[in-house]
């Protein structure tokens, strides 16, 4: 029985758990660009840019021919991009913060 469950452990490892697009567009990201490894980086830059300029960006690089580490060149280029404006309805909400309570002394 614990053969089994290690193996079914194992394969559960190695199934994707997307949530998000931006998740997915991250994913896709580094296999464009051959770089499994940095694919939380290619994560955030999907949350933070805007993804169809990201896998553009990223298929011009991969079909380009005489580079030699696609994910720095592409982190390279992805710093003259401007930042993808998110709506405002994600932004925090300023809240009325409640007092803080005065210490009370001994004397």
């Amino acid at each position: 029985m614990d053969r089994k469950y290690l193996e079914v452990i194992k394969a559960r490892a190695k199934t994707s758990r997307v949530y998000k697009k931006y998740q997915s567009t991250g994913l896709a990201l580094a296999e464009i660009l051959e770089d499994r490894s940095h694919k939380a980086i290619y994560m955030r830059l999907a949350k933070n840019h805007d993804e169809q300029q990201l896998m553009n960006l990223a298929k011009v690089i991969a079909d380009k021919k005489g580079v030699r580490n696609k994910g720095a060149y592409f982190m390279r280029l992805v710093q003259t991009l401007p930042k993808y404006a998110k709506k405002e309805n994600n932004k925090k909400k300023n809240k009325k913060r409640k007092p803080k309570k005065k210490q009370r002394t001994l004397f």
